[in-house]
């Protein structure tokens, strides 16, 4: 089984890793874009065109579902990438968890882009699925930039500067860019104010799962750990970039063997 993941940048890790650990016999083939990253401030044929562009590079590997590990492309480039890989290759698109945090009791926090924060995905969002909860949206300056340099007094800044939107009493909140899973536990430090550390919602685990339902395949994280790993960048083969290692989830993906020239291993 091979399964691939796309986004802008690392931003694909937790999905991957959650992969990973549900099922760590399947080859992961992991296609981003440093040559046009950021994507959130592009237009919305530019996005769909680059997910698109990185989609096609995976496809050339033969997975056999393809998770987008990005909220901007999922909600840009879904439509294109669905009508050009399925049904031989299935779709599985990323949406912030909006639904269960809200189901769970507010106030809660949407942390999300400047682009994301008030757009009318988001808005139609939280009016279809908050449940009536208290939900303030806030928008997280240079997060998903410092995220992916890996610099860590960026990254602290960016958080605390979000953490200073962020009501205090805030029970929930819901991660809407899956690069700001990397560094979780500071959002829920940032975002308590010295209170009760609120949940987080993100979504990885949820289309890790997603992926297998779709694929009618069972998560068997006892199985041996023979998954091989691609990383394609903007087309071209690669290795994890640095800055990746620095996260605990990019860690576990660098432990793993690359995948072997043109194997395909049976679903």
């Amino acid at each position: 089984m091979k399964i691939a993941l796309v986004d802008s940048g690392i931003g694909l890790l937790p999905a991957a890793a959650a992969v990973r650990r549900l099922r760590p016999d399947a080859d992961l083939v992991l296609s981003s874009d440093p040559d046009g990253l950021p994507w959130g401030p592009r237009t919305a044929g530019d996005i769909a065109a680059r997910a698109l562009a990185c989609a096609r590079a995976a496809a050339a590997h033969r997975p056999d579902a393809l998770i987008v590990a990005c909220n901007t492309a999922s909600v840009h480039a879904l439509p294109a990438l669905r009508a050009e890989l399925e049904p031989l290759v299935p779709v599985v698109g990323t949406v912030p968890a909006v639904k269960p945090a809200a189901a769970s009791g507010g106030p809660v926090a949407v942390w999300a882009t400047p682009a994301t924060t008030g757009s009318a995905y988001q808005r139609r969002l939280i009016g279809d699925f908050g449940n009536g909860a208290r939900i303030t949206e806030v928008p997280c300056h240079g997060l998903a930039e410092a995220v992916q340099s890996g610099d860590e007094d960026r990254i602290d800044a960016a958080v605390a500067a979000a953490g200073r939107l962020t009501p205090a009493g805030s029970r929930a909140v819901v991660l809407g860019c899956t690069h700001y899973e990397l560094v979780g536990g500071r959002i829920r430090t940032a975002a308590a104010h010295g209170g009760p550390l609120p949940e987080l919602y993100g979504s990885a685990d949820a289309v890790a799962a997603q992926a297998l339902r779709r694929l009618d395949t069972a998560p068997a994280p006892q199985a041996p750990a023979t998954g091989g790993l691609t990383v394609l960048l903007s087309g071209r083969p690669g290795e994890l970039p640095q800055a990746a290692r620095t996260y605990a989830e990019g860690r576990l993906l660098a432990d793993v063997l690359p995948a072997p020239a043109g194997r395909r291993p049976p679903a």
